[in-house]
């Protein structure tokens, strides 16, 4: 234990501004370094006999990755004072509740192992990896179900809502 205090206390200035290059934010440097430090100590045991610091540097640089990709699928956060009262309260229109019963109509007529998958990715915001965990399949396994899967929503979206021309009723004025 006294090693591994040794050796990473003189790192912790060099991680926090590698953090803070990367990240551009000091609260966010110091919570990724922090996450970072907690995945250390609970893995030092098992890793191999390689230099430590390249080793922290390496859990330190992918955890960012894993926070950008993150927030690029999650999108800019807004503080509430800043947006316009009118974005709180907007009416769904027709087409949007028609839409949102379609999709949830197409999603029920899935397979159940395709329509976890979606929901497992696209509902809770899991990473492929973590996906791939919690079914208990190989990576390469949840990347084809979610592409059937799209495929096969897509498809049914379509169906429910696209009508050819000649198939749209004539109306009519009758006096």
């Amino acid at each position: 234990m006294e090693n591994m205090l040794a050796q990473l206390e003189p790192m912790i200035p060099a991680l926090r501004r590698y953090a803070r290059g990367l990240l551009r934010d000091v609260e966010a440097a110091d919570d990724l370094v922090q996450d970072c430090l907690e995945r250390v100590v609970s893995n030092w045991s098992g890793r191999k006999n390689e230099d430590p610091r390249t080793w922290v540097f390496t859990i330190l640089h992918n955890l960012a990755i894993n926070r950008f990709r993150q927030q690029t699928r999650r999108g800019h956060a807004v503080p509430l004072e800043d947006l316009p009262e009118q974005s709180f309260s907007v009416a769904a229109s027709q087409e949007d509740t028609i839409f949102g019963k379609e999709v949830l109509t197409a999603l029920d007529r899935l397979p159940p192992d395709h329509r976890g998958i979606i929901l497992l990715i696209s509902v809770e915001d899991l990473s492929y990896a973590e996906a791939a965990k919690v079914l208990g399949v190989p990576l390469g396994t949840v990347m084809s179900r979610l592409s059937r899967a799209r495929e096969q929503l897509k498809a049914m979206l379509e169906r429910s809502t696209i009508q050819p021309e000649a198939d749209k009723p004539f109306l009519r004025r009758v006096k």
